[in-house]
């Protein structure tokens, strides 16, 4: 065994020269393991029997048991006559006790020439240290894959986060917590489907690609059909296709996939990301708070054994019932502002300039309705304040071309976001089914592109075709996935929750 880990006071230049060398070294070592016909990469399976945590929970029933185990070398301890091995698998690490008696002195000498990160099988029985540890003691092993590049030094590791996030790979095999993370990722997904299930609900699947990219505010990706000659989108959301199962007859549908943004990114955003969007017949916002609230808490039990969760030094609790806020009200209470006294639009523009709005605004002031002014005073003021899970309920009927205005007041929508330290991890609605109101919203849309609003809906007169036939009234609610995981793993960036976030390629 070459001591790879010598290099803690070399110079970064340095460094890079021994990587190469050892690389080197590596290949040369193939070239002879091939020449002996052990060729590493010959090796076709591995017919394993154990992994490392179950024959460390299981210790008494194992103990003096045969047991066959694989995965990668970690740390490799010759003490002459004797070696140690930190094996690592999928479930943690093991120790590899082996010595010539076990294997034989030909085959001990051999197995001393292997390096950290080689992926090896070994057989052998399971027992206790003098110190207490749970071992293997071998009895065969083999090379199963050769690493041809080392792994980082254990001192400084893969620390560099765009190194971390570009090499996936490496960032799982020398961080536990990493692959803690994407284990919880798939747990929280789960129960998400384990929930909605057994409620009634049906996974469904609808289009990536579409000629039209709606259902959303958001700037799409632009792609063509070479076949078809034909521009399509990937999409933003998922929404007006599953309201057409619902159209259907399907009564209560979701879907988990990606979505695709053409926007910024940030510790918040990455352009390709997942949501669960979901629909739920003769239902509205109130049920689908509820609903929130029931996913999110079951999600964190699942996760992390409790619906209290540690986020960045913050105790954030996910047990119902969430606090329950208008948006006018949130505006009054975090940023001293009353719209309830507001008569138009004017007045509003004057209380946008009044207060530091005009930057928030998305549009010419001029072209901003009471509903614009009002939702930038809360981005502004409110949403920065709403640590705790909170819903914010009643947006603005000119911002929510989707949903169904509030009885009593037209001015506002059964809708509602939810909010977590500070940042929007829902959005819901009581879903607007009068063909003719929508394709009155779709169109007043559409003279929102052409004032330079490019994320404005696009018109999708399939869509109201489809509410002609009838859409029963209807709650729908999307979560954004992503955001969740953050919170639930305590991970202070998107990119950390994601396998694979997007990357600038290197230069």
């Amino acid at each position: 065994m070459n001591p790879e880990e010598n290099s803690t006071e070399l110079s970064m230049e340095e460094a890079e020269i021994a990587l190469s060398e050892q690389q080197l070294v590596r290949r040369e070592k193939l070239l002879k393991l091939q020449a002996e016909g052990r060729d590493p990469f010959a090796a076709v399976r591995w017919n394993h029997s154990h992994h490392s945590s179950f024959i460390k929970q299981n210790f008494e029933a194992l103990e003096n048991q045969d047991v066959s185990i694989a995965g990668r070398i970690m740390s490799f301890r010759d003490i002459g006559k004797a070696s140690f091995i930190d094996l690592q698998d999928k479930e943690g690490r093991i120790q590899v006790y082996l010595n010539a008696e076990g294997l034989g002195a030909e085959e001990y000498a051999h197995v001393k020439s292997w390096d950290m990160g080689d992926i090896i099988g070994v057989e052998g029985y399971v027992f206790k240290t003098r110190r207490g540890e749970i071992s293997v003691h071998a009895k065969r092993m083999e090379l199963l894959t050769k690493a041809l590049e080392p792994l980082p030094e254990k001192y400084h590791g893969l620390r560099d986060p765009e190194q971390r996030y570009r090499r996936r790979y490496l960032d799982l095999v020398m961080n536990s917590q990493v692959m803690e993370t994407f284990k919880k990722r798939t747990i929280i997904i789960k129960a998400f489907r384990d929930y909605l299930d057994n409620v009634g609900y049906l996974e469904v699947e609808t289009p990536v690609l579409s000629t039209i990219a709606s259902g959303a505010a958001a700037r799409p990706f632009v792609t063509k059909s070479n076949a078809l000659n034909l521009q399509l989108y990937l999409r933003i959301a998922t929404e007006l296709y599953l309201k057409r199962c619902i159209v259907g007859g399907m009564e209560r549908v979701y879907e988990i996939g990606k979505n695709f943004r053409n926007e910024g990114i940030d510790i918040r955003h990455n352009p390709e990301f997942t949501m669960i969007e979901l629909y739920q017949a003769y239902a509205d916002y109130n049920d689908m708070m509820e609903l929130c609230e029931n996913l999110c808490a079951s999600a964190a039990l699942k996760a992390c054994g409790s619906t209290k969760v540690n986020y960045q030094g913050t105790e954030l609790e996910f047990a119902a019932p969430w606090r329950r806020l208008s948006m006018m009200d949130a505006v009054r209470e975090y940023g001293k502002i009353d719209f309830s006294s507001v008569k138009n639009d004017e007045e509003a523009r004057e209380l946008a300039k009044k207060h530091g709005l005009v930057e928030e605004l998305k549009k010419k002031l001029e072209d901003c309705s009471k509903g614009d002014i009002l939702n930038a005073a809360f981005e502004k003021f409110a949403e920065k304040e709403l640590i705790q899970p909170t819903f914010i309920l009643d947006y603005p009927a000119d911002i929510s071309p989707l949903t169904k205005q509030k009885p009593g007041d037209p001015s506002m929508t059964e809708r509602f976001e939810a909010f977590v330290y500070g940042r929007e991890l829902a959005n819901a609605y009581s879903e607007l089914n009068d063909p003719i109101v929508q394709m009155d919203r779709f169109n007043q849309q559409a003279k929102e592109r052409e004032l330079g609003d490019d994320e404005a809906y696009m018109l999708d007169e399939d869509f109201v075709s489809s509410l002609e036939v009838g859409m029963p009234p209807t709650g729908g609610m999307g979560i954004g996935m992503d955001r969740l995981i953050m919170f639930l793993t305590d991970s202070y960036s998107i990119r950390d929750v994601i396998l694979f976030p997007t990357m600038k390629p290197v230069q």
